[in-house]
């Protein structure tokens, strides 16, 4: 069941992300490629983290320190795992040059990235504390 829900949280994460990098995209067309990514990365970081602090580690609200910590790792998780994302999203733009591509690789970077981030986030960032 943990795998279900957390392959749906990737999948509403990147939903959100893609439809926030298509709008900005449409309004940008010309040199929006960045702007695209960095917002669509910012609202699917958003709402993956709330949905994994819950629904997937069942983390409790701790103090300001510890969950100022929580963010901070979280953030420089999906940092790195961004980095992947963003990488076969970017190699598939300039191979093939259509939305279709980029999107494409977007998806796979996406997949790829959650995976590595789930691995990080179970042993890093919300352990289990004596």
């Amino acid at each position: 069941m943990l795998v279900l829900r957390y392959a749906l949280f990737a999948v509403l994460s990147m939903a959100a992300n893609l439809a926030v990098q298509a709008g900005v995209f449409h309004l940008l067309p010309a040199g929006g490629l960045l702007p695209a990514m960095a917002a669509g990365t910012v609202a699917g970081f958003a709402l993956k983290y709330g949905l994994d602090k819950v629904w997937i580690f069942a983390d409790p609200v701790e103090s300001h320190v510890r969950e100022l910590r929580k963010v901070v790792l979280y953030g420089l998780f999906s940092v790195v795992t961004t980095c992947i994302f963003w990488g076969f999203e970017t190699i598939a733009w300039f191979v093939w040059r259509t939305e279709a591509a980029k999107y494409a690789g977007a998806v796979l970077g996406l997949c790829i990235g959650y995976g590595v981030k789930y691995l990080l986030d179970r042993r890093f960032t919300f352990r289990a504390r004596p």
